[in-house]
């Protein structure tokens, strides 16, 4: 253990973006399963969002789910779970009134802006050594 605490900075933060994505990624995907089971009609009846973005919104969450544990394709699942987040914010958690976090059970806008924050570490970071992404595309360029 103790070597790991003093291994390179690049291998820990390669270790923890491979837990982070491993544990939001699985997460999402599980959130998004029942929605990807009927993607066009997944809301409740009378909802005025259009099957086609009810379907975006369940492979975004499903799909790009997936994406983040494998570490493949993560910048672009990272943008379209920053946008479902930001959609679901927008039009869902805060008309509604949700509190940041629930006391007792119930919807709260703490599960949304946890993906989102996940999601914009991963768009800004890239996904890290342990991923497929690095064995498609290579290292990442620094500026």
């Amino acid at each position: 253990m103790a070597s790991f605490l003093y291994a390179p900075e690049t291998v820990r933060a390669s270790v923890g973006l491979l837990l982070i994505r491993a544990i939001a990624g699985t997460t999402l995907a599980l959130h998004g399963w029942p929605k990807i089971q009927h993607p066009f009609g997944w809301m409740e009846a009378g909802a005025t969002v259009p099957g086609v973005f009810q379907a975006c919104a369940a492979l975004a969450e499903f799909g790009g789910g997936i994406a983040l544990v494998l570490g493949v394709l993560t910048s672009i699942a990272a943008l379209g779970i920053v946008i479902n987040m930001i959609v679901a914010l927008a039009l869902v958690h805060v008309p509604h009134g949700d509190p940041l976090v629930a006391l007792k059970d119930g919807p709260s806008k703490e599960p949304a802006l946890l993906y989102l924050a996940v999601a914009l570490l991963l768009l800004f970071t890239g996904p890290g050594a342990v991923a497929v992404d690095r064995l498609l595309f290579g290292r990442r360029p620094r500026y």
